[in-house]
This record gives structure tokens, C-alpha cells and sequence, in this order.
């Protein structure tokens, strides 16, 4: 087995730290990948953090009411050895799969 920290992602918008609302789950406890995990407050709106992985949490960081600053540690996860860099789905661009070809019309009327 393997741990995994969470960090506090970057929530957008010049975001530079969120306070602790409210754990939605505790040490010991196995969680899915989308489980909300934790509510937290930022200057703009309240919003509840969803797991990024499985796996069984080991510690979480901060009770409610502390702030935590972007980058730091959040939640640790223990995940199977295999799992342990596997986080989530890197967005690829793809070639768009209808092409428009244009000609003009050049007639010498």
C-alpha cells in the first residue's frame, strides 16, 4: 500500500486559500473517486470537494473553521501500490472530427 496526499486544489479565480466548513467523511474510512469529501469556504462561495481517487483515508488536515492554503495538504489517502499515480484523466485535444472546406465560387460572369 501506498500514501497519497491530497492537496487543496487551485479553486480558480486568484483563490489563494479555503476555510474547513465540515469533513464529510473521517479517518478509517474508505471512500470512491467523486465521494465528497470535505466542505470548504472561500472569499467567493462555499463548495463541497469531491475525492479525486478510491482509497481508504489515513489523515485529513485541518478542523473546521482553519484555513488552508492552496498546494497544501488537505486529505492522505492509502491506495493499492499500483493505483498510487493514477489520480485522474489528463484532458488530450483531439483533431475535430468534422471538417468544413470552403471554395469560392469563381465565375466570370
Amino acid at each position: 500500500m501506498a500514501e497519497l496526499p491530497f492537496p487543496l486544489p487551485d479553486l480558480g479565480e486568484g483563490l489563494i486559500e479555503a476555510t474547513v466548513l465540515d469533513w464529510l467523511v473521517a479517518e478509517g474510512d474508505q471512500v470512491e473517486r467523486n465521494q465528497p469529501l470535505v466542505e470548504v469556504e472561500t472569499t467567493k462561495s462555499a463548495l463541497e470537494l469531491p475525492s479525486p481517487q478510491s482509497g481508504k483515508v489515513l489523515k485529513l488536515y485541518g478542523a473546521p473553521g482553519d484555513v488552508i492554503k492552496v498546494g497544501d495538504p488537505l486529505i492522505v489517502f492509502e491506495v493499492p501500490d499500483d493505483t498510487a499515480g493514477i489520480v485522474g484523466t489528463v484532458p488530450t485535444e483531439e483533431a475535430p472530427k468534422r471538417r468544413v472546406r470552403l471554395s469560392a465560387n469563381l465565375d466570370d460572369d
